[in-house]
């Protein structure tokens, strides 16, 4: 087991690399085709969104708390409020919704 971690941590390096070097070698020219730069354009997005969701219903009491004040979070963001507004909107949920749902 104790031999087996120089070689995982190897493994990771090398793939660590080989993802940040590769684009840099291979591309050398500018991306015309829209499907990819529309797909580009949209991975830091969806990489935030999916680190971000299971933490947000994973870190109060309740998951419940936590999937309502998504939804609340998501409904006033929609209609233009800012992301202070919107993160003060979703701690009050959250702690309205804890105190007053059962755990």
């Amino acid at each position: 087991m104790k031999d087996n971690i120089y070689i995982y941590i190897f493994t990771a390096a090398i793939v660590s690399y080989l993802i940040r070097v590769l684009p840099l070698t291979l591309i050398r020219k500018p991306i015309k085709n829209k499907f990819i730069k529309s797909f580009l354009y949209y991975v830091p997005y969806v990489t935030l969104a999916v680190m971000t969701f299971p933490a947000i219903i994973q870190s109060t009491q309740s998951p419940w708390a936590g999937l309502i004040a998504l939804v609340v979070g998501i409904v006033i963001s929609y209609f233009g409020a800012g992301l202070f507004p919107v993160a003060c909107v979703c701690c009050a949920v959250v702690f309205a919704s804890e105190f007053f749902l059962p755990c």
